[in-house]
């Protein structure tokens, strides 16, 4: 049945039953205000008879009619969908036919109904039309039977079952169909394992299901009965998608419950060659507003931080690749910050949690709610702390560089490999070098390194060219003992478990700013810093290694663009131990 417009379609069926065209007229002008549709407007104005109306419908559309008054029908087709759905649609499964499901309708260009049905059982949809009457009767007859309860039965037993404690709630609760099951799995499956995203990639082949654990991506197991368009279409309605849109990117969200916890999922589609990819980022709250004492900061770091976030005014950068957590550093110093004393504006695209006593506001671009718009709206609202999810352009940092001058505090990110690449990115922005140094306190940059196994945790050794590294850039005369993962069940074989952070963190004093308005260089400004005392992300990994928490390669992995010493580069880059560390141990 190929997807006909509904308006060509009733006009035909309207020609096929011989209605006069200034009544045709009269029947639509009576459905726009009556919101009712053309079949049930001409049999409740006896201008045909409903036998009549499903046969030359069936006709039209070439699908073959099924009489549910004579029809009777097996209980594992009836159980294909729940009797919540059947009820809702107006349909009911009648038969299967090899991989697909007779449906019968009394609407059969409902196509939300159909494709809804297609998804939530896995198989394709062979619609059967039937009369009105009949299907009331049918759905009536078949889920008021024992086994199948009537709405109003099926609320009150449940309720019932709640506050008796016992296991009939589980028992009544409605079964649902296979390809929501899969769904819902594969997201308490990714957010048991601890994943930041779940992949869906459709390929030539099939679905490709990929989950990102500390970092990496693993493969999962498809099975293979599921149609990747199933799959896909079920997570855009479960994120308020059109699932007919596929052409275009799109964007949403799911609310998921896990036990007692909420879990925000944020959904994005992309149209490729082999259909829609659809990445799910999970979002746990409690994992993303964390004190800013269980983030990974050194002691001598933690103090650099709160030295930062005392400042009246002033802006304070994280920097880093996407990925890095540069989003829970901010939530958490905002969580550390957060005072009634204080008005506190953020401006995020989008909004990932909503922070209690915090005014958040989300960008719109449809509608010309930016960064720097918001912004300029939000230095008139009397604010005391401001956050800025991210620095993209000239505009935004130039308002928010003035915001910093005249007595607020701004907190944002920007995409840079260390701390002093943020200066030259904010000069490579067009912002001035004197603005630069007036407005900006701190730059911090950051790292995720993944934690070595506790289950499978063992010692390692370091080939020739590794030990030197060490010796020479850690100033050690002998390399501490080393761990890695043996790699077990517990953590999926990888040899990691869990993830922390690493920093680098710059405070701008007056040689640092002496060198930014003469425009030095990055690696100028980097090697000043580290003599002033500031620890490079490098070194502070180090400090991972040597408590055991984390392998040198690791370290290596994270921080290698960030690098700016070209002999440091060389030693990586000639050493067995680190080209094993880059196939991933």
């Amino acid at each position: 049945m190929g997807r006909l417009n509904r308006r060509e379609f009733d006009l035909t069926l309207l020609e096929a039953l011989l209605i006069p065209e200034t009544t045709r007229q009269k029947l639509f002008n009576e459905q726009k205000i009556s919101g009712k549709d053309i079949v049930k407007l001409v049999i409740e104005n006896e201008l045909s008879d409903e036998d009549t109306v499903v046969s030359i419908m069936g006709e039209l559309l070439n699908i073959p009619q099924v009489n549910l008054y004579s029809l009777n029908i097996d209980e594992q087709v009836l159980d294909s969908i729940p009797a919540e759905m059947a009820r809702r649609y107006q349909v009911l499964p009648v038969g299967f036919k090899g991989g697909g499901l007779y449906l019968a309708t009394a609407d059969p260009l409902d196509l939300a109904a159909l494709d809804d049905v297609a998804m939530y059982t896995g198989r394709d949809i062979c619609p059967v039309i039937a009369g009105r009457k009949a299907l009331a009767y049918a759905l009536n007859h078949y889920y008021n039977q024992a086994g199948y309860l009537a709405p109003e039965e099926a609320t009150l037993k449940e309720s019932t079952a709640r506050e008796t404690g016992n296991q009939l709630y589980n028992e009544m609760v409605i079964n649902e169909a296979p390809v929501v099951k899969l769904v819902n799995s594969l997201i308490d499956k990714a957010l048991d394992e601890g994943a930041s995203d779940i992949h869906f990639e459709p390929t030539g082949q099939g679905l490709r299901i990929r989950i990102r654990l500390d970092g990496i991506l693993h493969d999962l197991a498809v099975p293979t009965r599921f149609k990747a368009e199933h799959i896909i279409s079920r997570i855009k309605i479960m994120a308020n998608l059109d699932i007919a849109e596929k052409r275009l990117a799109q964007d949403g969200n799911i609310n998921h419950r896990k036990a007692k916890r909420e879990i925000n999922l944020r959904v994005s589609t992309m149209p490729t060659v082999h259909g829609e990819k659809v990445v799910v980022r999970l979002l746990d709250k409690e994992m993303i507003v964390l004190p800013l004492d269980r983030l990974g900061f050194s002691n001598k770091n933690y103090h650099y931080l709160q030295r930062l976030l005392l400042n009246q005014s002033g802006m304070v950068l994280v920097t880093g690749p996407t990925g890095c957590g540069k989003t829970t550093t901010l939530y958490s110093a905002l969580h550390y910050l957060n005072d009634p004393k204080f008005n506190i504006i953020t401006v995020e695209d989008p909004v990932e949690y909503h922070l209690h006593g915090i005014n958040q506001v989300p960008v719109n671009r449809r509608i010309n709610r930016t960064f720097a718009n918001t912004l300029r709206s939000i230095l008139r609202q009397d604010p005391d702390i401001i956050m800025v999810g991210e620095i993209r352009d000239l505009e935004t940092v130039k308002i928010a560089s003035q915001a910093a001058l005249t007595g607020h505090l701004v907190l944002s990110t920007l995409h840079t490999n260390n701390a002093a690449g943020a200066v030259t990115r904010l000069i490579d922005m067009a912002l001035e070098p004197y603005m630069v140094t007036a407005s900006t306190v701190g730059l911090i940059a950051q790292r995720l390194i993944r934690k070595i196994c506790p289950y499978c945790k063992e010692e390692d050794s370091l080939d020739k060219t590794a030990r030197e590294f060490c010796e020479l850039y850690f100033n050690t005369e002998t390399v501490p003992v080393i761990y890695r993962g043996a790699k077990c069940k517990r953590c999926n074989y990888t040899g990691f478990r869990g993830r922390t952070a690493i920093h680098e963190i710059m405070i701008l004093n007056q040689e640092l700013q002496a060198l930014i308005l003469n425009r030095a260089p990055a690696i100028e400004i980097q090697k000043n810093a580290v003599a002033q005392g500031m620890i490079p992300l490098l070194a502070d990994g180090f400090r991972s290694v040597k408590n055991g928490t984390t392998t040198l390669g690791e370290v290596v992995r994270v921080t290698y663009n960030s690098l700016l010493d070209d002999e440091i580069t060389g030693f990586v880059e000639s050493s067995a131990y680190f080209a094993r560390v880059q196939k991933d141990e």
